[in-house]
């Protein structure tokens, strides 16, 4: 028995190596052929228009851009499997070195954004589910819909002019004022973390002030589709078997909801928690360029309007690389929590 199942870990194992390395190989072809196809001549992006014929024929020989394709993609899939995606024309660092600088921007955005969410989403979807049909479960549906069918950037822009321009609620765009952006070194490169860590309280409230917009329109888009996830889950515990027998012994509505049946649904949960968070790290792009948050999402947008075709590249890599990771990782924690994948 302790050998089949041994041998079950190992199959399950293998099975998410081989989809992840065939899930990332298929990330990096598609970016490699898609720097092939824009028509933007990389060569010209790092030495210039008016550079001289042979100038730009020995950076392309260089480059390796004179080589076949299937060659030229080696090379890409070797450079990328170490990181090295090259350096940015915009900020002439390396790629991957200005990649570390923002993402932790952009990790401490959508752990707002989450917390958010999933605080509020989880208890509206809840909420929902044991008055369905009622004007709370409408209102909560509603809420939903619009937080699907609003344009992000376009509700940035008018968050910002209510609560920034008009009611002065919340800090400008960016991450902190420029009294503190000389004077606090960062830790880890989060903010609230790094402020509290080190006791720099008024730091703390000011990177609040800042994140706590941009941090709760995430949320707000994050919150839609949770609470729908948690109502959808929670309609389907209420109607099982164990629902009933448990109100026929006479325990509390409130245990049953908040005991019995979320219990069961939170593995479910956990994996739409973990996609809504993956989401939120990769799709933060118009909400970073709306809010001037220095991200990943930033910095891609940046490279892409000035042609920066290695920052734009690597960006795309390291977003997709983590979005896979949260994936398999949320496939590996539903495995974990629901015992009815141990009996297979």
């Amino acid at each position: 028995m302790a050998f089949r199942r041994a041998r079950g870990v190992l199959a399950d194992i293998g099975r998410f190596a081989v989809m992840l390395a065939t899930t990332y190989l298929g990330l990096i072809a598609v970016t490699f052929f898609i720097g092939r196809v824009v028509p933007v001549d990389p060569v010209l992006a790092i030495v210039g228009d008016r550079a001289p014929m042979a100038v730009v024929e020995r950076i392309r020989e260089e480059m390796g851009f004179n080589l076949p394709l299937w060659q030229q993609f080696l090379i890409y899939l070797r450079q990328a499997l170490t990181g090295d995606f090259g350096i940015s024309v915009l900020t002439t660092h390396p790629v991957m070195e200005d990649i570390i600088r923002v993402f932790p921007a952009t990790l401490e955005l959508a752990t707002v954004g989450t917390l958010i969410g999933a605080g509020l989403g989880v208890p509206l979807g809840v909420l929902a589910a044991v008055r369905r049909g009622s004007i709370a479960d409408q209102v909560v549906r509603i809420v939903g819909l619009i937080g699907y069918s609003v344009p992000i950037f376009w509700l940035g822009l008018l968050s910002l002019l209510l609560f920034y321009a008009k009611l002065k609620w919340v800090a400008y765009p960016g991450r902190l004022d420029v009294a503190y952006e000389y004077t606090f070194t960062p830790i880890t490169g989060l903010y609230l973390v790094d402020a509290a860590w080190t006791g720099q309280w008024d730091v703390l409230w000011d990177a609040f002030r800042h994140i706590i917009l941009p941090g709760a329109l995430l949320g707000y888009f994050s919150l839609a589709y949770i609470s729908r996830m948690t109502r959808s889950f929670m309609l389907n515990e209420l109607g099982q078997e164990y629902i009933v027998a448990a109100r026929a012994k006479g325990l509390s509505e409130r245990r049953i909801i908040w005991v019995h049946a979320l219990r069961n649904a939170a593995v479910p949960l956990t994996t739409v928690v973990a996609l809504s968070y993956a989401g939120l790290l990769e799709g933060s792009v118009l909400t970073e360029t709306v809010f001037s948050w220095p991200g990943i999402g930033l910095y891609i947008t940046n490279s892409l309007q000035n042609a920066d075709m290695n920052a734009v590249l690597g960006g795309t890599i390291v977003i997709g690389t983590v979005f896979i990771a949260i994936n398999l990782l949320s496939d590996l924690l539903y495995r974990m929590l629901d015992p009815r994948t141990h009996a297979k």
